[in-house]
């Protein structure tokens, strides 16, 4: 059961939960920051310590099927049938008091919760028995509802469109049919390339490589693409054009973005032995 006034241990995220986070589906810490940062500023908590929630009536309309208490909600103002019909307050805890009020179970159905912003019908999906289990947890720790987001993601079969950085229909599965109108992709697209110009926190034995670079990382980059059938050219630590050239082919076999950097997808491709 969630605790009272939605006020739990509210433990932040770390660094290294981000990158061992998402590793459970093959993508890097550039990846899962940019998906935080567009659905949450961030964050997963609000200023009074509860987990960010959007309460949406358009939901708790449907959710409630038709009957008194859809009725009743209407009455209140906490339910009508399509999105967009009213603005939406600054807090929205205080709407779901009064949605709980008439029915408790769709009422916590009917809000995204957390880091990911899953919807509460989503807890399933989301690794959770109910509603009210997914809403403790994420009362309580930022790292579950980082985990939640990545089996949500995994479960809907979109882990695959962000291993490819496929923002538009990422944002198609994951935020709804109307994610253009609210620009989801491109925000996607311009978080991820900010994250990509920040050094990652783990295995800063294998960072990003590409054209230009130098060093032992290179070389082992050199050694697993020849080993894996992919011909780097001289194995002398130097990202030159034909090594850009092997990684490149060795993304598309391995079903990656063919970008021609060795970063932390690509690494984990080549070392298995990294996400074990």
């Amino acid at each position: 059961m969630y605790p009272a006034g939605f006020k739990g241990r509210a433990r932040r995220l770390t660094d290294i939960d981000v990158a061992r986070v998402g590793r459970l589906i093959g993508v890097g810490e550039d990846e899962v920051r940019a998906v935080i940062e567009v659905e949450t500023a961030g964050g997963g908590f609000d200023k009074l310590g509860r987990p960010k929630m959007l309460f949406e009536p358009h939901v708790f309309h449907r959710e409630l099927g038709t009957g008194t208490k859809r009725d009743l909600a209407i009455n209140q103002g906490l339910a009508y049938p399509k999105w967009g019909a009213k603005p939406y307050p600054g807090d929205s805890y205080p709407r779901l008091a009064l949605a709980m009020k008439i029915d408790a179970t769709a009422a916590l159905r009917s809000c995204s919760w957390g880091l990911g912003q899953i919807m509460g019908f989503n807890h399933k999906a989301a690794g959770y028995a109910s509603p009210g289990d997914l809403v403790a947890a994420f009362c309580d720790d930022e790292a579950a509802g980082l985990e939640a987001m990545i089996r949500f993601i995994e479960s809907e079969g979109l882990d695959d469109e962000l291993r490819r950085h496929e923002w538009s229909a990422f944002a198609r599965g994951y935020n709804g049919a109307g994610y253009a109108k609210h620009g989801y992709h491109t925000k996607l697209a311009a978080a991820f390339k900010r994250w990509q110009a920040i050094p990652d926190v783990l295995a800063p034995a294998y960072p990003k490589v590409g054209l230009g670079s130098r060093g032992a990382a290179v070389r082992v980059a050199q050694e697993r693409l020849l080993a894996a059938g992919f011909d780097p050219g001289p194995i002398d630590g130097i990202y030159g054009a034909a090594t850009r050239t092997a990684a490149i082919a060795f993304q598309f076999s391995a079903g990656l973005a063919q970008d021609g950097i060795t970063g932390p997808q690509t690494w984990a491709a080549l070392i298995p032995e990294l996400v074990s």
